[in-house]
């Protein structure tokens, strides 16, 4: 599903060079559940923006479905973000202006040949119901908890179908209960087939999923099986 061979990332300026990752090899099979830990700046975020196809090595391959992406033209990268992978972030990054119906809609906005309004619409219907919040399809941001617009965060990013979700730090801002109840979430959309990437600093977290990945000061220190899947 996503292969990463001999990754590195640096990043430079005129004066300075900082390795954030260095020959990462990592193979994710489709329908894992994988979680990445480590300490803040070992590279965390970075790996996982590299699994999006949000930032690009420095050198090394990567491949999504058995096919390398790594020469990937911008526009054809945009397509295949928005075809096969869906995001979800710790700070929501949800549009205080729209409804929480229109904030789900947004992602098919940019999909080309797919149909019109009203299908559109149904696909962020049913993706609010698999959350949890067909009762707030028409309040907005501001009219919700935490735990509520991490809600529609998952619903944004599973809205298009997507056979790979990367979340990063979806429950870091919010209780343990309503971690948990994310996580409840997060699972039952692995149990229907999609392959989960998700960076935590919770070890508990962590431990529900298929799979641990460690990583310090960019390169990866463990590679555990914790479960089945």
């Amino acid at each position: 599903m996503i292969s990463l061979k001999n990754i590195e990332k640096v990043y430079r300026t005129s004066s300075i060079e900082t390795l954030a990752l260095t020959n990462i090899n990592l193979h994710i099979r489709a329908g894992e559940f994988v979680s990445i830990m480590g300490p803040s700046g070992c590279g965390k975020s970075t790996l996982l923006n590299m699994m999006g196809l949000l930032d690009v090595p420095s050198a090394g391959q990567i491949d999504i479905g058995g096919q390398p992406v790594t020469q990937y033209r911008d526009k054809d990268l945009a397509r295949l973000r928005n075809q096969k992978i869906g995001f979800i972030f710790q700070s929501f990054h949800l549009i205080n202006d729209l409804s929480v119906l229109d904030n789900v809609e947004i992602p098919l906005l940019y999909r080309k040949g797919d149909d019109s309004g009203p299908s559109r619409r149904q696909l962020a219907q049913e993706a609010l119901e698999k959350v949890g919040l067909s009762n707030r399809m028409k309040h907005f941001p501001s009219q919700l908890s935490g735990g509520q617009k991490q809600r529609v965060a998952i619903a944004r990013a599973i809205v298009g179908r997507p056979s790979i979700i990367l979340a990063d730090e979806p429950t870091g801002n919010l209780d343990s209960a309503m971690g948990n109840e994310i996580m409840a979430i997060l699972q039952k959309l692995n149990d229907d087939g999609s392959t989960i990437i998700m960076v935590t600093h919770d070890e508990t977290m962590a431990k529900k999923t298929h799979r641990l990945v460690r990583l310090f000061d960019g390169s990866m220190v463990g590679d555990s099986v914790l479960q089945t899947n």
